[in-house]
């Protein structure tokens, strides 16, 4: 039996799926998941090395692949999911909620929808379950999500023009720190280094490794060092160039590459 990378769902979830036939890559496909009957993508194979590279991903079993019919009925559930938004909205205005609704999934098979919201504190949402129950005659679940999950349902472009990364190829969030924008001397400025859901972006962490590794390679800035120039002090660095910004002791201002630096009396500070 086969095994494929599906992607399914609004959050994008990947899943690792069994499957008796063989699925070509972008191939639409019916799925049986924790959460219902549901329709997805096929990726990839999901080989040994590809299952390695996830974190602990849920399982399924690929049932068909998608038809015309099953296409259809599809559309026709996400034509009605403006109608479910706004009657979950009214609902919850209605009961003078302290949430903000985000989105509402329907699951292919008809099992459950989902509906997404966020909100500052723990929301008693019971009686909103029941009404929502009562009206579509379904399994109602209620899921809070964070700023970088409400961008990835609903941001469309990035900074950069091209489709935001959460909304495409990237399926979890790594943590960002301000110190990988300062290693790789992006401008500090919080509206340029945000992305859409007003955390810091993503990308920051894409090439982080790399400026790691070589910025181990060279002195910081503030680094004592010796050179064929004589005692310098290291007084900036270009890491991806690999050039040191020194000044001599009779007080010089040089730019040679880091393989000049013959020794380090006292490292300065890291980044």
């Amino acid at each position: 039996m086969s095994r494929f990378v599906v992607r399914c769902g609004r959050m994008r979830t990947l899943f690792v799926m069994s499957s008796k036939s063989e699925h070509p890559r972008g191939r639409m496909v019916i799925a049986r998941t924790n959460r219902g009957l549901e329709r997805g993508e096929v990726l990839c194979e999901a080989t040994e090395r590809v299952i390695a590279q996830m974190k602990d991903p849920p399982s399924g079993s690929i049932q068909r692949d998608s038809t015309a019919a099953d296409e259809n009925e599809y559309r026709h559930l996400e034509s009605r999911i403006a109608k479910d938004f706004e009657l979950c909205k009214r609902f919850i205005q209605e009961m003078k909620l302290p949430m903000t609704l985000v989105d509402v999934e329907r699951i292919f098979g008809g099992e459950q929808i989902i509906i997404y919201y966020t909100a500052e504190d723990r929301v008693d949402f019971r009686e909103l379950v029941k009404r929502l129950s009562g009206e579509y005659q379904t399994r109602i679940e209620m899921r809070q999500i964070g700023a970088r999950d409400e961008a990835k349902l609903l941001a469309d472009f990035g900074d950069c023009g091209k489709p935001v990364c959460c909304n495409t190829h990237l399926h979890g969030m790594p943590p960002v720190s301000m110190r990988m924008a300062k290693l790789q001397k992006a401008t500090l400025d919080p509206n340029k280094i945000s992305g859409r859901c007003g955390r810091l972006k993503c990308c920051l962490r894409y090439e982080n490794d790399t400026y790691e590794e070589l910025a181990a390679a060279i002195p910081p800035a503030g680094s004592e060092i010796v050179t064929p120039h004589g005692r310098s002090r290291v007084l900036n660095v270009e890491i991806l160039s690999q050039q040191l910004l020194i000044q001599t002791e009779d007080n010089r201002r040089l730019l040679i590459p880091a393989s000049e630096c013959l020794t380090v009396l006292k490292r300065g500070q890291e980044f």
